[in-house]
């Protein structure tokens, strides 16, 4: 019962990352074959996965409400509830890209809408509330709800699957979500990037939350291309897929900050395994997603290949992250 207690609400993360490098290997089959094999066996882990962590969460506010919503109103903490809706979400991508099983994809975006926005407005409502939250407190962590909201339009193929007020409130939702969580993304962009510069490192366990910079920027532009895709609503495309370029850009940036950062730490601090691990992956999951979004647009092949190319770092961190955490539950350890 005291795991209960303690159970993180980041647990989730674990299982955005995995569904990222799941699509991300099933989408470069192209190039191997046995990468769909990889991204279905993925996608069938990551739904136990899913389930083995939605028992005791939901466990945790019936029996530990108090424990549940201090860890909602902490400043860092609590941002991390976002990552069940963001994990349902991404799930239900995976039933719907991977799986064609357009069923469940739609009840499980269904109940991943519930979850985002219940914790959107929530998170947001409690550090309204708080009052004055120190600067030290911020993090990329932070992007967390409004990268739930993004993706929502993960389930843009719905507006054309549905009829009458159904798909006018699915067409709402989608563009709701995405506007939501991408300028709220951007507010919060510039008061984190100010606490970089203006305030030491982050500790060494929380490292790899620098890579969250890239989610947002990813996330936003497969949720973008999803939408102008599948919109039922007459929109020109082409702006949109140009803007798209443009803030791939800015994600290309991160990444190269990102890793200089990582490199910094493993050489000059340290980089121990923490649950902050699974920060690195679905970010660049994302990423990579967003590549192959862009190159198969443009046809730019060499974009392809850069996207292929970081799709082995991205299953290289996949594995080690995955390896750890169960030799360490195995050792009772965490």
């Amino acid at each position: 019962m005291e795991k209960l207690r303690e159970f993180n609400p980041a647990a989730f993360a674990s299982v955005m990352g995995t569904g990222a490098v799941a699509i991300a290997s099933y989408r470069y089959a192209g190039y191997l074959g046995w990468l769909r094999e990889i991204g279905i066996g993925l996608t069938y882990l990551n739904f136990i996965l899913y389930f083995v962590l939605l028992i005791p969460w939901l466990l945790r506010w019936v029996l530990y409400q108090k424990e549940s919503l201090e860890d909602l109103r902490h400043p860092s903490k609590g941002h991390f509830y976002g990552t069940s809706g963001a994990a349902t979400i991404v799930l239900s991508a995976q039933a719907l890209v991977i799986l064609k099983n357009q069923t469940l994809a739609w009840y499980l975006w269904l109940w991943g809408l519930v979850l985002t926005f219940i914790f959107a407005f929530w998170m947001s409502y409690e550090v309204f509330i708080a009052g004055e939250v120190d600067l030290r407190h911020l993090s990329p962590a932070w992007y967390i709800p409004p990268v739930a909201l993004v993706i929502i339009p993960f389930g843009a193929a719905f507006m054309r699957m549905t009829m009458g007020y159904i798909q006018e409130l699915t067409v709402i939702v989608n563009y709701l979500g995405w506007g939501a969580g991408f300028f709220l993304y951007l507010v919060l962009y510039a008061v984190v990037t100010l606490r970089f510069i203006r305030h030491e490192l982050m500790p060494p366990q929380m490292a790899p939350l620098i890579w969250m910079n890239l989610g947002p920027i990813g996330a936003s532009i497969t949720a973008l291309f999803a939408l102008i895709e599948n919109s039922t609503i007459s929109i020109p495309k082409e702006p949109f897929m140009v803007f798209a370029f443009f803030l791939w850009g800015l994600g290309f940036w991160w990444l190269v900050m990102a890793t200089a950062m990582t490199l910094h730490y493993v050489r000059n601090l340290s980089l121990p395994y923490s649950g902050s691990w699974w920060a690195f992956i679905f970010p660049l999951g994302a990423f990579v997603n967003a590549t192959k979004d862009l190159g198969g647009t443009f046809e730019l092949k060499l974009m392809s290949h850069f996207g292929f190319l970081l799709l082995w770092p991205l299953l290289a961190i996949w594995l080690a992250t995955i390896i750890k955490m169960v030799s360490l539950k195995r050792s009772g350890k965490s």
